[in-house]
């Protein structure tokens, strides 16, 4: 069995004038998407990243997935990926901390 893996992602949109246009256009499938990861546990956090103005510019997702693969088909199909949405993406992984309460 594959270890669970953990991510954070900040993906800006791109600058051009057409940008705000592309998300909005996916963002309804992008949210419906987003509400369906965190039902199963693999969407931790997210939200838009925002401008001075703001505006939404960006996004930063941590999401934890059982492996490898299942990211990857996530992301492969991620409504703000396939409508040129985001453009400046990072992928870090990392392990979320867990206080014992």
């Amino acid at each position: 069995m594959s270890e669970a893996v953990e991510y954070l992602i900040t993906a800006l949109d791109g600058t051009d004038a057409a940008a705000p246009d592309r998300r909005l256009a996916v963002r309804d499938e992008h949210l419906a998407g987003a509400q369906k990861l965190a039902e199963r546990g693999e969407l931790l956090s997210g939200g838009a990243i925002l401008d001075d103005g703001g505006r939404m510019i960006g996004s930063s997702m941590h999401v934890a997935f059982a492996d490898e693969a299942a990211f990857r088909a996530w992301y492969d199909a991620e409504p703000y990926i396939l409508g040129g949405v985001w453009q400046d993406i990072s992928i870090r992984p990392m392990r979320i901390f867990r206080p014992a309460l």
